[in-house]
């Protein structure tokens, strides 16, 4: 432990120090939404209708934390398939611990799962970068615009320590860890199934014969949770197929080239009128354009190719279904996209892109703990 404390103790005090004043500032907003003017919009908050949970973190579970939740107390519901099974899993088995309070046990996953991701993330970066760049990396991520999701009882920061973890350990030689952690990925979200052909490029680079089993263990979460749905519904895919009850359009039948995905938004430029959706549409736009610009320059960059071919993947995949919607707290998974941004050195730029996050960090979040859909 000791060793551990030498060798990391630059990383672990900095990951503490934005940690914690992460977390103060997003419970300072919690706080003052209420007086920011914006009007309450119920419907798909969460509402303890019992005195069981704490309401003043009743809004760490909006919209799909209500889902989450759900699925953890009671298991699937109607259209619930979306919702992949290890973390509301990992809920039900934790809220014992937490005094049967079921919100306390997926914020606790969520934040903890934040905490070992920016750690992880760190020292992933340095393999290759400065400390300097992994500093600012872990910044920018948590001053993105969506970045409070990482605190909500939500997947992303469980899903993105399970990528960065397994990225990690195949970069240190630990092929059984990348590939346990990948079967997790793709049992906590479709979209890890995209590590399987990245690891497989990875061994590709050493095609060392007993490195191959532990990928193969990748594909597994995926597979298992579509032997559930056809056992128990009769249709594997149902994840897919459940898409457009959760509205923006998706499809859940056919597959939306994103040609035809920016075609759309720019009519619903055109036509929607002035509000809180119109700044939605441009912001699933923007950030839509953004990664594949920041992406395209990573690669000329010569960013490790395995990081930006998962990137890739997990960015058009959910484009498939004919909308952005959400893309900008998909972004969040898209680890390249912040690397490439940390590794900018021109100080005006990087203060003109700290304004602008941090803007919209506030203003998202406030909307979110407000009642709107946000991503």
């Amino acid at each position: 432990m000791k060793k551990f404390w030498q060798d990391n103790k630059k990383a672990i005090k900095f990951v503490v120090l934005i940690f914690v004043f992460w977390q103060i500032f997003l419970c300072l907003l919690n706080f003052i939404a209420p007086f920011t003017g914006i009007s309450y919009r119920g419907g798909y908050n969460y509402v303890e209708l019992k005195p069981f949970n704490p309401p003043f973190l009743w809004n760490w579970a909006n919209y799909d934390g209500i889902h989450y939740l759900d699925i953890s107390r009671k298991g699937y519901g109607i259209y619930q398939q979306a919702f992949f099974p290890l973390y509301p899993k990992l809920i039900r088995i934790l809220t014992p611990l937490f005094g049967g309070k079921d919100l306390l046990a997926g914020i606790f996953i969520s934040n903890f799962s934040l905490f070992i991701l920016l750690f992880l993330f760190y020292k992933l970066i340095i393999l290759d970068y400065k400390e300097d760049v992994a500093k600012r990396t872990l910044i920018f991520l948590l001053l993105f615009p969506t970045s409070f999701f990482l605190g909500m009882v939500y997947t992303e920061s469980l899903f993105l320590l399970l990528v960065i973890g397994s990225f990690y350990s195949i970069r240190r030689h630990n092929w059984l860890l990348g590939g346990i952690l990948g079967a997790l990925a793709s049992y906590t979200r479709l979209v890890g199934i995209f590590l399987f052909p990245v690891l497989l490029y990875e061994w590709w680079q050493q095609i060392k014969i007993k490195n191959l089993l532990p990928i193969l263990l990748t594909p597994i979460g995926l597979l298992a949770y579509m032997r559930f749905l056809w056992k128990t519904y009769g249709d594997p895919l149902m994840f897919v197929h459940v898409q457009p009850f959760f509205g923006g359009q998706r499809s859940g039948k056919k597959i939306i080239l994103i040609y035809q995905v920016f075609w759309r938004y720019l009519k619903m430029i055109l036509t929607t009128k002035l509000d809180i959706l119109y700044l939605i549409v441009w912001l699933e736009l923007f950030v839509a354009l953004g990664i594949l610009v920041v992406l395209f320059f990573a690669y000329l960059r010569k960013m490790r190719l395995s990081y930006l071919i998962f990137a890739f993947f997990a960015y058009i995949a959910p484009t498939f279904s004919g909308t952005f919607s959400s893309m900008p707290r998909y972004a969040l998974v898209l680890f390249p996209f912040f690397i490439y941004i940390g590794l900018i050195e021109k100080k005006l730029l990087t203060k003109l892109i700290t304004v602008i996050f941090g803007i919209f960090f506030v203003v998202l979040t406030i909307l979110f703990f407000r009642g709107y859909w946000v991503a």
